[in-house]
This record gives structure tokens, C-alpha cells and sequence, in this order.
């Protein structure tokens, strides 16, 4: 398949039409179409603890759940003048305040297979989709490439945005395009891998282009005979404690999933957004200083330079299982920030610097956050 525009038969139907996920089994389908149906109400002072996962009580001044393009466009047509965020999973963003202006929240739904050849699928997934369900859908059909980036939380439209990655194994790595709606002029852009810019979790969406397009959809290549990436962190010792005799899709899967769920909080029981901080990346000259102090500094190569846990960091200062009132660092993973109950997103943006200052007293290594503070 060669990169560049879908066949016409493949591309999405937009216009005064509902598109909706055909259920049952859903390989090779195409969206069932009908008559669109009536926008919701714009809800007004609307509560935004349920829809983030570190539980944030705070409000947005305008509220709405977009079920298809056409809807997207109607409301973005009506409120021009209001401050736009779009929401998904709400699983990577910490809200320090309320929300002056309109929160949109997409649920655009479908998977559907748009080409495929001797070694490749290529899968489309509309952003509001839970990514989970489309890691089950991949695993379950024995397509490699995203089985590294199980349990994963939020949604498929954020996967490009923040290059998700976990093992070994980043999005872009299995990213073919997506499609996106520009937010003030209303027109749909296909943007291929190099326009998207990917970096070590970010793209162009949270930078030069941010807030500037809706991501309507995205299409991954996947592998009909992958190569699988078992060489990072736990994940080769899991699948032998697993006594895994051959490896296959489903089971790197299942020994990601059995690591995350052995270390990392369920946000349904403790509010947290995952990874808080990105992994620095330093110069090798920097980590041969480093070295000397810290001879059993766990590192990993990330291209000519060197790439430290932030994890380790963190809790050679001391973070690991820290409380302060409602929020803390979580007991298993210090790189996860968490809620206790009732906390504020400024009680936990003041953690997340006290953080950032010990660890570069200590070490001389500024961390970055991942998780995107609106």
C-alpha cells in the first residue's frame, strides 16, 4: 500500500450522516450509515470529576458529547468564540481549575480494516474508541504491533497525540496516518507520520499545532508475522513466570497486562493519570559523571544518548510511597502522582515541582512532565 490518499471506498462518510459501530463480530466492516440524528444539549457548569482520571472536582463553563463529525462541526460552528477543549479518556491531563469555555468530549466509535496485504492490515479506529478495546481487537485477530501498549488507559485520538509508549514499543512505530478537524475553518486534513512530528512522547499536536485540530480517526499498520520486543524492563521474565513456551501476541499481551496491573493503580479506585513524568533522555558525557556517584543507575540507550527511569530518580529522593494531606506518590510506582480522595490539581501541580527541584538537586536532571496540565 503506498502512502498518500485512501481509495475513494475508503474514505469516511462525513456530511448530514451518524456513523455508527456495527456490533458482533467486526472484522472488515464499514460504518453503517443513517439519517444524522439531533445535537445534544450544550451542557452548562458542568462537573468534570468523572470525565478525568485523577478525579479533579472542577467545572467547565459549556459542556458536550460529539457523537459523529457532523455534530463536531455544528457546535464548533456555533460556539466560535469560546475557548475549545477537546476531552477523551480524560486519562493524561491534570485540571488545576475550571474550565472557562467549551469542553467537547468525543465518542466517535468504530474499528474497521481499510486494506490489507500478504504481511500487513491496515486498521482504522475512530478516536473516541478505548484503546484497550482496540489492543483486544489486534490481539484477538493475531495482528502484532500495539500488544506492548496493553491497558493502556484513554483513548485511540490520544495515542498519536502523545506517541503512547510502553516496552520497548512507542505508536509511531505502527502508525500509518490520521485525520483530523481544524478546529476555526471546519476542513478535514489527513496528516502522514512525518507531519505529525513524533517525538518521545509528543507530537505536533501538542506543540506547534496544539488545540488547533480535532483528531477524527486513526490507521495503524499492523503485522500478520510481527517481531516481538521482549527486551524491556519486566516483560521476558513475566512471560517465563507465565511459562510462555512460544511466544505470540497474545501472550506479550497478557504479560504486559499482568506487569501494569502488579504496579501501577487502578484510577477507578485511587485517582492518578499513569506516568507523571517523562524518562529523561541525557548526553552520555552527563551519564558517565552521573556513573561515578551512582555506579547501579539502571539506564537504557535511546539513540546516541541515555535514557534514566524517572522512576529510580524519583525514588532515590526519597518519593516512593510519600503522602502529603490528599495527594502522594503511589507505594509501587513513584512515578505515578495520585489522589487520595478530594484533592485539588493545584495540590498536586505543587507535588509534581517539589519533585522536579529535589530531583535536580540531586542529580542535576530536569523531568518533564508527561501528563498535560490545562
Amino acid at each position: 500500500m503506498k502512502h498518500g490518499k485512501l481509495p475513494e471506498k475508503f474514505q469516511p462518510s462525513f456530511g448530514n450522516f451518524l456513523i455508527l459501530k456495527v456490533p458482533g463480530n467486526r472484522r472488515n466492516h464499514y460504518p453503517k450509515i443513517i439519517l444524522k440524528q439531533d445535537m445534544q444539549d450544550v451542557l452548562k457548569n458542568f462537573n468534570l470529576t468523572g470525565y478525568n482520571t485523577f478525579g479533579i472536582e472542577v467545572f467547565a463553563k459549556l459542556f458536550l458529547t460529539f457523537r459523529n463529525t457532523q455534530e463536531l462541526k455544528e457546535v464548533l460552528d456555533e460556539y466560535k468564540n469560546e475557548n475549545v477543549l477537546i476531552l477523551g479518556g480524560g486519562s493524561n491531563v491534570l485540571f488545576s481549575g475550571n474550565i472557562d469555555g467549551l469542553v467537547l468530549q468525543n465518542k466517535i466509535k468504530g474499528i474497521e480494516v481499510i486494506d490489507e496485504n500478504a504481511n500487513d492490515i491496515y486498521i482504522r479506529a475512530w478516536a473516541g474508541e478505548v484503546w484497550q478495546d482496540l489492543v483486544d481487537y489486534c490481539v484477538g485477530r493475531n495482528l502484532g504491533g500495539i500488544e506492548n501498549l496493553s491497558l493502556i488507559p484513554g483513548n485511540v485520538g490520544a495515542s498519536p497525540m502523545q506517541n503512547i509508549g510502553a516496552y520497548g514499543v512507542e505508536v509511531k512505530d505502527v502508525f500509518y496516518q490520521l485525520q483530523a478537524l481544524h478546529v476555526r475553518e471546519g476542513y478535514i486534513r489527513t496528516f502522514s507520520t512525518d507531519e505529525c512530528r513524533f517525538g518521545y512522547r509528543e507530537s505536533v499536536f501538542k506543540n506547534q499545532l496544539r488545540g488547533q485540530f480535532v483528531i477524527l480517526n486513526v490507521t495503524y499498520r499492523l503485522s500478520r508475522y510481527p517481531r516481538f520486543n521482549i527486551s524491556y524492563g519486566m516483560v521476558e521474565n513475566q512471560l517465563k513466570l507465565m511459562g510462555v513456551q512460544e511466544l505470540s501476541v497474545r501472550a506479550v499481551s497478557e504479560a504486559v497486562i499482568a506487569i501494569r496491573r502488579s504496579k501501577l493503580p487502578d484510577p477507578k479506585f485511587l485517582g492518578n493519570a499513569g506516568s507523571f513524568f517523562k524518562n529523561p533522555v541525557i548526553e552520555k558525557i552527563e551519564f558517565e559523571r552521573l556513573k561515578l556517584s551512582y555506579p547501579h543507575m539502571p539506564h537504557y540507550p535511546s539513540g546516541d544518548k541515555i535514557k534514566i527511569p524517572a522512576a529510580w530518580l524519583i525514588e532515590q529522593c526519597g518519593f516512593k510511597g510519600y503522602r502529603r494531606g490528599n495527594v502522594g506518590c503511589h507505594e509501587k510506582q513513584p512515578l505515578v502522582i495520585v489522589n487520595y480522595g478530594g484533592a485539588t490539581g493545584k495540590e498536586v501541580f505543587d507535588l509534581s515541582e517539589e519533585i522536579i527541584h529535589k530531583v535536580y538537586d540531586n542529580f542535576g536532571i530536569t523531568l518533564v512532565r508527561e501528563v498535560n496540565v490545562i
